[in-house]
């Protein structure tokens, strides 16, 4: 096999069995966060079986899984076998493949083992290393996760699961252009889709993106939210008030894709936050600008980028355990009322900025200018938002003459 294949196939290994440990530890995490936010305990008590060793509660991500797997597989008879079960698989194999172009810090120099010489794209931390169209990769499969909830809610042939995919699926394509409109504007300063491209053009100005973005920013967030389904965005499930939505009369280890996937999906925010605005694994007097890079310097950069990653995990969970959920018709509202306005502004007064910078009527500090623009439009913007939006939902029934609701409001 060459280099190249055997560096590969490592990167994959290291990569599915990284992310399957961080979302069970994550999750362990999260459950610690709910309990300091809650004021109580979390998890501590399984550490290793047959010892008072309680490790923290290290020891219950492993408890679950196991759990989950010795959990009995049944399967309705009213369902279609053939896509209840292959509904899962698609949406978690989605959820996975999007790795392949997310970077997990730049390069390694150059080294031999076994006899094999490891150069060139065999040491960058990337597992599909020179896909120009890492972007469009990205928002092509978070796309197909649609097509595993509808299937999720159509297979059960029953209308509660069937209604749960649908306001899944509705969420999904409503922030997805939001999400789009937020990177638009990056896409057009840096002028690459490749995500180690975007870091680098990050670290070699030493302007990061949520500097001279913002707005993108914070479109970007907000949709991020509703694309993995978190608090305060978590309609689709809503556990305390719907038991599960599409997903409700799965069990055993196709329940666990489904959850797996979704945890997936708020991590590959995570990273995209990070790689996109908050420039990647670059940090200013501490891992340089180029790629001739030292072990030292690899791995600086690799702590540094996961030291980002985890703050934004925990800015995730901190948000979840502290906002109120949504009523669905405030959710769609934002998307199309708030967020797409929002990314429609913030791609304008990008393009005019890089036309000027095109044309050379902007000079100089071309980056202060972009900043200084960036947070103008996004205070403005946000502004004329809170003024045009209504300042409260009236949450009060609305009565008819007779002093009941007419069918249409109730519908409403």
């Amino acid at each position: 096999m060459s280099p190249e294949l055997i560096a590969a196939l490592v990167k994959i290994a290291l990569l599915i069995a990284g992310l399957m440990t961080a979302a069970a530890y994550l999750v362990l995490l999260e459950r610690w966060m709910a309990a300091w936010v809650q004021d109580r305990k979390g998890p501590n008590r399984v550490g290793i079986p047959w010892t008072d060793i309680k490790l923290f509660g290290l020891g219950q991500p492993l408890a679950d899984g196991l759990k989950f797997i010795f959990k009995e597989h049944y399967t309705p008879k009213h369902v279609d076998k053939a896509l209840f079960a292959i509904a899962p698989v698609i949406i978690l194999s989605a959820a996975l493949a999007i790795f392949a172009v997310i970077p997990f810090g730049s390069v390694v120099p150059d080294f031999e083992l076994f006899g094999y010489k490891f150069t060139g794209d065999s040491v960058n931390l990337l597992v599909a290393p020179g896909v120009d169209v890492g972007l469009i990769y990205v928002f092509a499969l978070s796309s197909i996760a649609v097509y595993g909830v509808i299937l999720g809610g159509w297979a059960r042939n029953n209308k509660y699961s069937f209604l749960g995919g649908m306001r899944r699926s509705a969420q999904l394509i409503a922030y997805e252009i939001a999400m789009g409109l937020g990177i638009l504007g990056i896409v057009l300063t840096t002028g690459s889709l490749r995500l180690d491209a975007i870091i680098g053009v990050q670290a070699s100005s030493g302007w990061w993106n949520a500097f001279t973005q913002p707005l993108g920013l914070i479109v970007f967030t907000i949709a991020a939210f509703a694309e993995a389904a978190r608090l305060p965005f978590d309609l689709p499930e809503a556990e305390q008030e719907l038991i599960g939505g599409y997903h409700t009369e799965y069990a055993g280890m196709k329940l666990i894709l489904f959850l797996i996937a979704e945890f997936l999906h708020m991590i590959t925010a995570a990273f995209l936050i990070v790689i996109l605005f908050f420039g990647g694994w670059h940090l200013w007097g501490v891992t340089g600008s180029d790629n001739d890079v030292t072990w030292i310097g690899a791995l600086l950069r690799i702590v540094v980028f996961v030291t980002k990653f985890m703050l934004v995990v925990l800015f995730f969970m901190l948000v979840r355990w502290s906002w109120p959920r949504f009523r669905f018709d405030q959710l769609m509202t934002l998307a199309w009322k708030v967020m797409l306005p929002m990314g429609l502004v913030n791609l304008t007064a990008t393009a005019i900025l890089v036309e000027m910078e095109m044309t050379g009527a902007i000079s100089g500090n071309v980056h202060g200018t972009f900043m200084l623009v960036g947070w103008i439009v996004m205070l403005v913007t946000w502004i004329g938002a809170a003024m045009i939006s209504p300042l409260k939902t009236d949450n009060r029934p609305r009565l008819g003459p007779a002093g009941l609701m007419e069918p249409e409001q109730m519908l409403t």
